[in-house]
């Protein structure tokens, strides 16, 4: 048996779950001490009737509320500086990010500014923040992104649509609210980019070379659960049970992250997704196999990786995992490799240059360079496995 690795775990986020627990987000809410909730969704959630909901909880808890819809899909530097010109105007005490991991990530991007002024690139990396940040509660509507219980806010940078990773420990939501309803008006497509995102974030955070007994033990029920239930989703999109075992799966490969970060998959994706405007977790699905193989070429991985496979059901291998997961990519109607979002073999170094200076790399379970990024992204210009 390995001997355990030193690890320092420091939950931050209480988490609450089950079906109509959206109603509870007044009283939660006023539990932190707020009186003035700035409420930052967007316009799909206020047009499924999650945002009114969510309103009447908090003014029925007695507190007063503002809100901003202002929320781009991938939020940018400009999106956060409009929120937070909004809440300023606001002056609130506790923050609620209610959608998917945009407006969450928007509030979080927000309250930095808020607090401790400045641009978003001066919260690069973590523990940025020279004072903590007003408290947070995250109401996911998406199944995928785990930010609901993350220290991080990923925002893209305007200028260059570069993502970059803003976190400090006062970041992370001090209440995630996770409530399966509210999952079941994501749009088709929604369901399926946001549900490989989460597959992808048990994957990876199962095996980086900074994991630890937590994020393991995070990572296996994340993916267990997933495995079973994206395929449930998909094809039977009211499935509550499904739809709340994504949600969990969500939220547990978020915690995951936290303890033991990324891998290759998502720095091959982010170049993608900023030079090609494909969705992340289309991204990162799209790559995952092929660097499960690439990373399964070092025996200790391959190990690691079988036992996934195991927990799940599976044959023990490499193979077998790499295999469902070009399966689960099928399945959600995103196959053809990334030559088929556009992607030509001329742009692949250039690619590559870019995915080699993503951070996430460097926690890859197996060192990658720069030429092994572009032969990844080779391997999976047409669906061929």
């Amino acid at each position: 048996m390995d001997a355990p690795v030193p690890f320092d775990h420091s939950p931050r986020t209480r988490i609450v779950f089950g079906p109509g627990a959206l109603a509870r987000l007044g009283e939660l809410c006023a539990e932190l001490g707020a009186t003035r909730v700035f409420l930052v969704s967007d316009a799909g959630n206020a047009e499924a009737g999650h945002v009114d909901r969510a309103e009447a909880s908090l003014v029925a808890a007695g507190l007063a509320v503002a809100r901003c819809l202002d929320v781009d899909e991938n939020p940018d530097t400009r999106t956060v500086e409009r929120v937070a010109d909004a809440a300023r105007a606001a002056a609130p005490d506790l923050f609620v990010g209610l959608g998917g991991g945009s407006p969450i990530d928007a509030a979080k991007g927000a309250d930095f500014l808020l607090v401790n002024g400045g641009a978003m690139e001066d919260y690069r990396g973590h523990g940025t923040a020279r004072t903590p940040l007003l408290p947070l509660v995250a109401v996911p509507t998406t199944a995928g992104t785990g930010t609901e219980v993350q220290s991080f806010a990923l925002i893209e940078r305007a200028s260059d649509h570069q993502k970059m990773a803003c976190g400090d420990p006062s970041a992370a939501p001090r209440i995630a609210l996770l409530d399966p309803e509210l999952t079941r008006t994501q749009p088709a497509r929604v369901t399926a980019c946001t549900g490989l995102d989460t597959i992808t974030h048990a994957v990876e955070s199962f095996v980086t070379r900074v994991g630890n007994p937590i994020s393991t033990l995070l990572a296996r029920e994340a993916f267990t659960r997933a495995d079973r239930a994206f395929p449930a989703v998909l094809e039977r999109p009211d499935d509550l049970d499904a739809r709340g075992s994504m949600l969990l799966a969500a939220s547990f490969a978020g915690l995951a992250i936290e303890n033991s970060m990324l891998g290759a998959a998502h720095a091959l994706a982010n170049p993608l997704t900023a030079h090609h405007r494909i969705a992340h977790g289309h991204a990162v699905g799209v790559m995952l196999p092929h660097v499960v193989r690439f990373n399964a070429e070092a025996p200790e991985v391959a190990e690691r990786y079988a036992a996934l496979a195991r927990a799940a059901g599976l044959a023990p291998s490499a193979d077998a995992l790499a295999e469902r997961l070009r399966r689960h990519l099928a399945r959600a109607g995103l196959g053809g490799g990334i030559g088929a979002i556009g992607v030509t073999g001329d742009a692949v170094p250039g690619l590559a240059r870019e995915a080699s200076a993503q951070w996430t790399a460097g926690f890859n379970p197996r060192p990658v360079t720069a030429a092994d990024l572009e032969r990844l992204y080779r391997s999976a210009l047409s669906d061929g496995e």
